[in-house]
């Protein structure tokens, strides 16, 4: 019992952190989403969302292009990472530097970078005119491959430190062992070292995936009003049409949406891999 008291005396002030900064306003609006003006329970306003075609497509977008920035974020992250941990300290520092270096500068920042460099008459549109892949007057900007490179330079670093994490403590002399037995390089990797690496993959994924669901700057920037998310939508709603009720009821839907998604997901991997 004394031990439970020390334990909850050392937790409190997290726990009314958590309380004040997260349970109260989330509570605020999920019942500003499911009461009208005059405080009756309804569910008038996500019955807008799901009867309406154009958020349907705003949520369908959302979703894929989460899938997608995750996916890829594997796919570079685990290499990545897995070279961070089997290089040296001092190679393993810079990489780790040039990793968490960006983190340093505003989102804001790097999102107008992109559209510099994704635009009209930009690096990447000019190499590719150069490669005779496109026309002059080329432009990815306002196209869901602008969203998905800017998405996934933003939230790359979390993928590869949360992988980093767990590979940097995979005992060297598994791979070893795998290599005496009779296994390539290649299938060290994908037998005794991605399985290990799990965890970190399965918490970069949910980190990674839960992030680009309810980003707002990055792809209202390189999307623009023509290939809106989310979380651009509940802005729009909130701040434009001044629909704070539908707005709230869109918030609703992208919370329980990725809990949807994510929980199954989490459930399976612990499952999986103990």
């Amino acid at each position: 019992m004394n031990l439970l008291r020390h334990d909850l005396s050392i937790a409190a002030p997290g726990m009314v952190l958590i309380v004040i900064g997260f349970l109260i306003p989330v509570t605020g609006i999920l019942l500003l989403g499911i009461c009208d003006n005059d405080d009756h329970l309804t569910t008038l306003y996500i019955a807008r969302f799901f009867a309406d075609p154009f958020y349907l497509g705003i949520a369908w977008r959302t979703v894929k292009l989460s899938f997608v920035i995750t996916a890829i974020c594997i796919a570079a992250g685990f290499p990545l990472a897995y070279i961070m941990a089997r290089s040296t300290a001092k190679l393993r520092l810079w990489l780790l530097i040039s990793i968490t270096l960006p983190l340093m500068t505003s989102v804001v920042v790097r999102t107008f970078s992109w559209m510099v460099v994704l635009g009209r008459g930009g690096l990447v549109p000019e190499l590719m005119h150069m490669l005779g892949l496109v026309n002059r007057n080329y432009s990815l900007m306002q196209t869901e491959a602008a969203i998905v490179i800017g998405m996934v330079q933003v939230l790359f670093p979390f993928m590869v430190l949360s992988i980093l994490g767990v590979v940097v403590k995979i005992d060297l002399r598994l791979e070893e062992a795998a290599r005496v037995m009779g296994c390539s390089y290649m299938q060290t990797l994908r037998k005794v070292v991605l399985p290990l690496a799990m965890p970190g993959v399965i918490a970069g994924s949910l980190l990674v995936f839960t992030l680009s669901a309810s980003y707002f700057i990055t792809p209202s920037l390189l999307g623009g009003a023509r290939l809106p998310v989310l979380a651009s939508s509940i802005y729009e709603a909130a701040s434009k049409t001044l629909e704070w009720n539908f707005a709230a009821a869109q918030s609703i839907v992208l919370l329980l949406g990725v809990l949807v998604l994510l929980i199954p997901y989490a459930r399976l991997a612990r499952k999986t891999n103990g």
